[in-house]
């Protein structure tokens, strides 16, 4: 890799196994590549607040109060995790990132492009992969109270989004329906490859 690093995102339904696999991408990876695990909604002051007193709440915040907070909080995120870890030369892996925004926000109806004006200033990862798992799969995956955004509909939605930004070829699609072993060997095969060019 360059000495500036290399930064990634993880993709992926709530229930997808998205931060399992991104979590087990840093540890195969920590090694060979400095790799670092970090996730949106972030820990910072504005991510906080997100996973405090937003998410979980009985009603949805209006959609484009939703997508300011979630901008806010990437650029924050960016500024004070992100980029300093790309400076020291690792490769960031970040469960979540303004695909998620694109794809919960767009499918609630805004507009794809007003979301990513206000997203301008966030840094563009290098590329970003989709773990794509059925939405009737990844609800009955979830032990936990479901967030407002965790409904079989909303899901559907959402996964629309994503594949159309696979169909672009914006994000990297892996089966996410598979055993999570097959689904790590195949992220880990996929990212291996891509880390090629950084070399």
């Amino acid at each position: 890799m360059g000495k500036n690093g290399v930064f990634i995102c993880i993709e992926g339904l709530d229930g997808s196994g998205k931060t399992t696999q991104a979590e087990l991408l840093t540890e195969r990876l920590y090694k060979s590549y400095n790799a670092v695990y970090t996730a949106e909604p972030s820990h910072g002051k504005t991510g906080t607040f997100i996973r405090e007193c937003c998410l979980y709440e009985e009603k949805r915040l209006p959609t484009a109060a939703e997508a300011l907070l979630f901008a806010a909080d990437r650029i924050e995120h960016g500024e004070n995790v992100i980029k300093p870890a790309l400076a020291e030369g690792k490769l960031v892996i970040c469960d979540r990132y303004i695909y998620s925004s694109l794809a919960y926000q767009g499918s609630a109806g805004l507009s794809l492009a007003w979301i990513k004006k206000i997203n301008s200033y966030a840094l563009k990862p290098d590329f970003a992969i989709f773990i794509d798992a059925s939405p009737e799969r990844v609800l009955e995956r979830l032990q936990r109270k479901k967030s407002v955004m965790e409904t079989l509909e909303i899901q559907k939605k959402v996964r629309e989004v994503y594949l159309k930004f696979v169909e672009k070829g914006e994000l990297i699609r892996i089966d996410g329906d598979k055993p999570k072993d097959a689904v790590t060997d195949a992220l880990c095969s996929k990212v291996l490859s891509l880390l090629k060019i950084f070399k």
